[in-house]
């Protein structure tokens, strides 16, 4: 099983909901395992044929066998411990666990996988070896090569932990049954990693369209790198942001998939257990972790690590109603927000909702204020990359210049590359952008402009602290230029939605109430540009 090579034991079966995927729960049925040590609960001491120090037959395999139960109310990970002696050249680990019946509305057993090493287990530590959660059934690690999610490397003496994530946990209970096979045997040639270059080749100072949310075979993923690579670049997009949930196995893959046209920035979803977070522009290589919920203060020390490393913290999907997904941390320690995830739905909607009022918040205390971003989070087909993505000003295409346009705001979410925009806001002989403060007196006019294509019979919103303050329909080829005025005195901000016509094939409205929803899908949406002159000292 190489890095590149092997997909995963769900193998080439039916697409899976992009949402869906979002749900805990292993995708494989159980295996059939052979017998070996009994090593008993999770409580109990490591069992096993050989101890730490010993050698083992040459070309030769051990198994331990460890089986327990955990209750409803089960520790959010479960650490097995087991002894690796000297001579090992692959550990192999498979497992299972029941499904008992559970009533409508009652979540049943769900169980992840990982693993550590002999360095330990710490939070943040070095043991990391890898995690598929409840992708795979089975994985393998040794110096020269690792199933997808796991990372190659030595296979050192010491106790070793296997690492249970009872996501959901039945009324009844879970049984699971974990078997550790050591293969003996010389070790292979060291893993080379393949990482990217962080640096494309770009076109100055420009606009870039890029999907920094996206899953491969190193996680719950159906593609490969390259697929995934072909299909950004199908979609028209100049980069994309690699975030394998919990892992960083895919980073020494996508070296041959990167190229003048495309830039590959390395990245991971941390998927806790309060909300899930997208940490881009990683090291190569560099894992970040996801074991602890928002009352263990965990998450403000990671999110301080990945900024002291040039990336940026990201919440993702912030109102999914999946279990672990909605956001409990805040935003005071996020760069930017993805507000819209995927094909258009309600949740996106709450996102835009929820951001928006950050916005005026910020406004009013006179604080930075937090952009937004939009994403495919696409895992297999049919789900599309690129739909949607974030365009980005830039001054070049390379990790650090892409990762300063998300940081500042300059940037504009697009459905697809069919939708063009341009957003200016226009007084006092000044003229500012997205992302932008356009520094005029507070009575002096004010023009806002956007030019559009690619959205037919598409709706222009223009969005204030106030609300909505300007709606206007586009002509059947997607196509116009809409221009409203105001003053800063009036509008504290300025934002614009382009908006797809309901499915009834009418615009909506923007002040009305009533059982329908107001608006058709988004197919365009800019950060805002803020009007005035700043308050002294901000």
């Amino acid at each position: 099983m190489t890095n590149e090579r092997v997909r995963d034991d769900a193998g080439d079966g039916p697409a899976i909901d992009r949402r869906g995927l979002l749900r805990a729960g292993a995708l494989a049925g159980a295996v059939t395992l052979a017998s070996g040590v009994t090593a008993g609960a999770a409580a109990a001491e490591p069992g096993g044929a050989l101890a730490a120090g010993d050698a083992g037959p040459a070309g030769g395999e051990a198994a331990v066998v460890l089986t327990g139960r955990l209750d409803t109310g089960a520790a959010d990970f479960v650490y097995l411990p087991f002894d690796v002696p000297s001579g090992v050249r692959e550990i192999a680990v498979s497992y299972s666990y029941d499904r008992p019946p559970v009533p409508a509305g009652t979540p049943g057993n769900s169980c992840d996988i990982g693993i550590f090493d002999e360095r330990g287990t710490d939070l943040g530590g070095r043991g990391f070896r890898g995690w598929s959660g409840g992708f795979r059934t089975s994985f393998a690690i040794s110096r020269t090569e690792a199933t997808p999610g796991y990372l190659p490397g030595p296979v050192r003496p010491g106790r070793w932990h296997v690492v249970l994530g009872p996501y959901q946990v039945a009324p009844q209970g879970l049984e699971y049954r974990v078997e550790v096979t050591l293969r003996f045997g010389a070790p292979g040639p060291e893993f080379k990693p393949a990482y990217p270059p962080e640096r494309a080749r770009g076109r100055g100072r420009a606009w870039y369209r890029g999907d920094c949310h996206l899953h491969t075979v190193h996680s719950d993923g159906r593609r490969l790198p390259a697929e995934v690579a072909a299909a950004a670049r199908e979609a028209g997009l100049d980069f994309i942001v690699s975030t394998d949930h919990n892992t960083p196995s895919a980073h020494g893959s996508w070296g041959p998939s990167a190229g003048p046209d495309l830039l590959v920035i390395t990245g991971e979803e941390v998927t806790t257990r309060n909300g899930h977070w997208l940490a881009l522009g990683l090291p190569a290589g560099r894992f970040v972790d996801w074991r602890y919920r928002s009352r263990d203060e965990a998450f403000p020390r990671l999110a301080r690590q990945v900024r002291r490393d040039g990336g940026l913290v990201v919440p993702a999907h912030p109102y999914c109603p999946y279990v672990g997904c909605q956001w409990k941390f805040g935003y005071q320690d996020a760069d930017a927000v993805e507000v819209w995830n995927g094909p258009w739905t309600y949740d996106d909607e709450s996102a835009v909702d929820g951001w928006d009022a950050g916005l005026a918040e910020a406004l009013r205390q006179g604080r930075s204020w937090l952009p937004a971003v939009g994403n495919s989070d696409a895992h297999s087909a049919p789900q599309v990359v690129g739909t949607p993505h974030t365009v980005v000003l830039a001054d070049d295409l390379t990790r650090d210049d892409v990762l300063a346009g998300i940081r500042s705001g300059r940037s504009w979410i697009a459905e697809s590359a069919a939708v063009r925009l341009e957003f200016t806001a226009t007084g006092a002989g000044r003229q500012a952008g997205v992302g932008e403060r356009l520094a005029v007196p507070a009575d002096a006019p004010v023009d806002v402009r956007l030019t559009v294509s690619g959205v037919p019979g598409g709706t222009v919103r223009f969005l204030t602290d106030e609300g909505q303050m300007h709606q206007e329909s586009l002509p059947a080829d997607g196509a116009g230029t809409v221009v409203w005025r105001t003053t800063a005195s009036l509008a504290g901000y300025v934002r614009a939605e382009v908006r797809h016509p309901r499915a009834d094939g009418t615009p909506g409205r923007g002040n009305s109430m009533g059982p329908e929803l107001p608006w058709g899908p988004m197919a365009a949406l800019t950060n805002p540009v803020f009007l005035g002159v700043p308050p002294e000292g901000r």
